[in-house]
């Protein structure tokens, strides 16, 4: 079912996409060559106990997600489990991260290079991918069809000549992470749920720069491209106005 949140339970995504904002910044600033990536989840840990929030993708799902956020790095699209990997000079890493407060969820990602300028290749990569979230933010206005914003966001990809990622798709968000509607980075215009004030969505393209198909490790999480092209995915929380959509997960 999808939920159409009330003024003030926006005022509380609010909230909790800025929590999430303001840390995936603490996390990118502290994602240095030679950092072990098991610190970047104490760091969330120490920084949601100092708010009293709580870290939403902590034991998620089945087997239990058994960390605050996902880290993913080259190859790797989504869901990588931050571990004993040492980061390296000139990686291209996603963080994803999800915060719980008061009951509602902010979820957001971004991909960064560590420590080093990004190759023209990772640039070129990371700023499509960026650019194609903000397409589908644009798109994004009460009555317009869900399709119209999946449609914006695939075609911007594809005129680049990247692969869109069909397996893992944006979603609702509130008081679950993934609520309706699904939220694909791809397909017709004409498809899907006609976007209404006060729904919130979870916008996250996922883009390749070879093969768009996936693989899950035997870690039964981490997920990276099939072909071991590079990939990137960036992430947004909006909530659907009677204007421009507003960006919930903003530092």
């Amino acid at each position: 079912m999808i939920t159409i949140k009330s003024d003030d339970e926006v005022k509380i995504m609010r909230e909790a996409g800025r929590i999430v904002g303001q840390t995936l910044q603490k996390l990118v600033e502290a994602a240095q060559p030679g950092v072990v990536a098991k610190d970047l989840d104490r760091l969330v840990r120490k920084e949601y106990a100092r708010i009293g929030c709580v870290p939403t993708f902590l034991g998620y799902a089945q087997p239990p997600y058994p960390a605050t956020l996902c880290f993913s790095v080259n190859d790797e699209l989504v869901h990588g489990i931050p571990d004993k990997q040492v980061i390296r000079e000139g990686d291209l890493i996603s963080i994803d991260l999800g915060a719980t407060w008061k009951g509602f969820v902010g979820d957001s990602a971004v991909t960064f290079v560590a420590g080093a300028k990004p190759t023209e290749e990772q640039q070129r990569l990371i700023d499509v991918t960026r650019e194609s979230l903000w397409t589908g933010i644009r798109a994004a206005r009460a009555g317009v069809k869900l399709g119209v914003v999946s449609n914006a966001i695939g075609e911007y990809i594809e005129s680049h000549g990247y692969g869109v990622v069909r397996q893992y798709v944006g979603h609702g968000v509130g008081r679950q992470m993934h609520e309706e509607p699904q939220v694909p980075n791809y397909g017709p215009a004409d498809r899907g749920v006609v976007l209404r004030k006060g729904m919130v969505l979870a916008l996250e393209p996922m883009v390749t720069i070879g093969d768009h198909h996936t693989k899950v490790h035997e870690d039964g999480w981490t997920v990276s491209t099939i072909d071991g092209s590079l990939c990137a995915h960036f992430e947004h929380t909006i909530a659907i106005t009677e204007g421009e959509a507003e960006v919930l997960t903003l530092p």
